[in-house]
């Protein structure tokens, strides 16, 4: 029998978070979401103060264990949570970060009991950046072809290589890093995964600029970079199966979940904005009307393939393929959501800067140029059909010989 958490007192836990977000969240940040997901992290002090209420109570990391600072909280709680912090427009100061949504969740996974205490805590706090060495000049959608080296140098390791679209890596105080240790293996074989302390002369960014005016990627050089025996996160040369849980929570936190926040304004009220309605109290467009049910549709559809899979997901570690679906459908969702928001605005969905445009119509335009980038980040569209095909619907692999 599925466990919907009869035993939780999910009223008075929910008496207890609005209590708590009254005497906390300032007011100044109200529906300011974004600033969670800036490029750079914000030190705007209800900013700050905020993220350090957050990290104490653990619930900008509602559902990790308490030992470790997290919040300790069941999926039902954290899920009340959530609707209460959107109720007084508060959002999570923390859920962007690549600790929160990819490296601390694969450290609970691989971590030592030694790696769990020194790097969950100042992840939970909101102390530290992250960031995701991954991806290379010859190794993107092809990451196992990946040849930046670790080498076992007696009482460290030593890395030399590049790594590229390394969100975050200027800002970011460590990294989560795929390198080769075993050049003779086979290329899945071989690789292993370390946390570098990204504050060293050995590691040099340089930040690629892109069409939507801001600069969140960059060229990473490690050049004879170091870290301690104990930075290998699992086992050596078992890597690839680190990295792949990494890239499961990546794909799990692309899906569309969120806690807190203010949520995007609905697609049905912008319409009426700038189509209007007919005599009938309908869209004045036929067309649009039509389209726009089916998004709806395919939303809902989305969330509700979401919640199953988290509950088919609780408990396991094991690496899955659920989130290459959510990934693709989170992807379809939004990249539809923006360029219908454009349609419907016409001229003024042109709009960059200046007097002749609000303010929302110059996010819709920055946000439809950032969207193109989901079908590329966390693995291709591509790749996400090529794991469905074969792993889920068991698809024979089309580009072997017959």
């Amino acid at each position: 029998m599925a466990d919907f958490g009869a035993d939780i007192d999910l009223e008075a836990f929910r008496k207890e978070a609005r209590e708590w977000l009254e005497a906390n969240f300032p007011p100044s940040l109200k529906g300011k979401g974004s600033l969670a997901s800036a490029e750079v992290r914000s030190n705007e002090p209800d900013l700050v103060k905020w993220r350090k209420a957050m990290g104490e109570k653990g619930w900008g990391t509602p559902t990790w264990p308490k030992e470790y600072g997290g919040g300790g909280l069941t999926p039902q709680q954290a899920k009340v949570l959530g609707q209460e912090m959107s109720k007084v427009g508060a959002f999570n100061p923390l859920m962007f970060g690549m600790g929160v949504t990819m490296i601390g969740p694969t450290i609970l996974d691989y971590g030592t009991e030694e790696q769990k205490k020194q790097h969950i805590p100042p992840i939970v706090r909101g102390e530290v950046q992250w960031c995701v060495g991954y991806s290379e000049p010859n190794a993107g959608s092809d990451l196992a072809s990946l040849q930046t080296r670790a080498v076992d140098a007696g009482d460290k390791w030593v890395f030399n290589g590049q790594k590229t679209w390394t969100s975050g890596a200027q800002y970011s105080d460590w990294c989560g890093l795929l390198a080769r240790t075993d050049p003779s293996a086979k290329k899945h074989e071989g690789i292993s995964f370390f946390l570098v302390n990204m504050k060293q002369p050995g590691i040099e960014t340089r930040p690629i600029g892109l069409i939507s005016g801001a600069s969140p990627f960059c060229e990473t050089f490690l050049t004879d970079a170091e870290a301690p025996k104990d930075a290998l996160l699992g086992q050596l040369n078992v890597g690839w199966t680190v990295g792949k849980r990494l890239l499961q929570h990546e794909r799990a936190s692309q899906t569309g979940a969120s806690m807190g926040g203010r949520p995007p304004r609905p697609l049905n009220e912008i319409a009426k904005q700038y189509i209007g309605l007919d005599d009938s109290g309908r869209l004045a467009d036929p067309d649009f009307r039509s389209r726009l049910v089916k998004h709806e549709i395919d939303a809902k559809a989305h969330t509700l393939t979401l919640a199953r899979a988290a509950a088919e997901a609780k408990g396991n570690n094991s690496p899955g393929n659920a989130p290459s679906v959510l990934k693709n459908s989170a992807t379809w969702v939004a990249q539809t959501r923006a360029e219908m928001t454009l349609e419907l605005m016409g001229h003024q969905g042109l709009g960059w800067e200046g007097e002749a445009f609000n303010e929302h119509e110059i996010e819709s335009v920055r946000a439809w140029l950032w969207g193109k980038a989901m079908s590329i980040y966390g693995g291709s569209q591509e790749i996400q059909f090529n794991i469905v095909s074969k792993r889920i619907l068991g698809l024979p692999d089309t580009t072997q010989s017959t």
